[in-house]
């Protein structure tokens, strides 16, 4: 089939849809993953192609020894977890490596039985299709701009050129327009730690118009830690939209841990 003849077999298609059913179809023809994976865009092949280099370089688990305070964590959790790397291991890729023996998704509640329940995934990385949520729709044109992710990690956001606590970077933080904290500090530093890190954050980010983006809300990290940091004096939510449509393989959930703030 041609063009000229794929152009008249679609509109004679469209045609024939119901009208209050039309505006939904277009829809998704222009947001579709299904549609995107018949034409996958430089950005797509890019991100998955550096997520397919990586994985041969690291374990599954995509942790390293420097990392022992996170895996202490995780095995103090009171239901088992397993660190999988979001911006590595898709579902698909999860589910192939389940297949090989190489990762389960269940473990049993009793040995020798086939009693079993699901293994809590966590993630200190966004997944690509966060990231591409996050760069189109949550943030703004970063041009010019400075952008500091806070445990960089693999570098899925920005790849880092400082090696250093971050509570060493106040020159940094002050002339930064984007703060980038996923997961940051709870799993790799003790509550003492913690504490001392959000109020130096506290008192660094301070640049008028300065967006931070988190995971989980500020609210909630601070809670844990039982300290006040008079967020309605430093920042304010902007509410974002997690039901954008961005294919088959969105994560609503996911999403909605999203949170983005602008300093006052």
């Amino acid at each position: 089939m041609d063009f000229s003849q794929a152009q008249t077999a679609i509109l004679n298609l469209l045609g024939r849809v119901s009208p209050g059913v039309l505006p939904k179809l277009m829809h998704w023809v222009k947001n579709s993953s299904d549609i995107e994976k018949l034409t996958p865009s430089n950005a797509d092949v890019l991100l998955h192609g550096i997520a397919d280099d990586l994985r041969g370089f690291l374990p599954v688990e995509a942790m390293v020894g420097s990392e022992n305070q996170a895996m202490e964590n995780l095995h103090k959790l009171p239901k088992p977890t397993l660190h999988v790397d979001a911006f590595l291991y898709n579902d698909d890729t999860i589910d192939l490596l389940c297949d090989e023996g190489k990762m389960s998704r269940n473990y049993c509640l009793s040995c020798g039985s086939r009693k079993t329940a699901p293994i809590d995934f966590l993630s200190h990385s966004f997944s690509i299709v966060e990231l591409k949520y996050l760069f189109q729709h949550v943030l703004p044109d970063l041009s010019e701009k400075t952008l500091v992710d806070v445990g960089s990690r693999l570098g899925a956001v920005l790849y880092a050129v400082y090696h250093s606590d971050i509570c060493s970077q106040q020159s940094l933080l002050h002339h930064a327009d984007v703060v980038v904290l996923n997961n940051v500090f709870e799993y790799f530093l003790d509550t003492e730690e913690q504490i001392r890190t959000w109020i130096f954050l506290r008192e660094n980010i301070m640049k008028k118009e300065c967006l931070l983006v988190t995971v989980p809300s500020l609210k909630e990290s601070l809670h844990k830690l039982q300290i006040n940091l008079q967020l309605n004096q430093w920042v304010e939510e902007i509410e974002l939209d997690p039901d954008i449509f961005l294919g088959s393989e969105t994560d609503r959930e996911s999403l909605s841990d999203i949170h983005l703030y602008r300093v006052l």
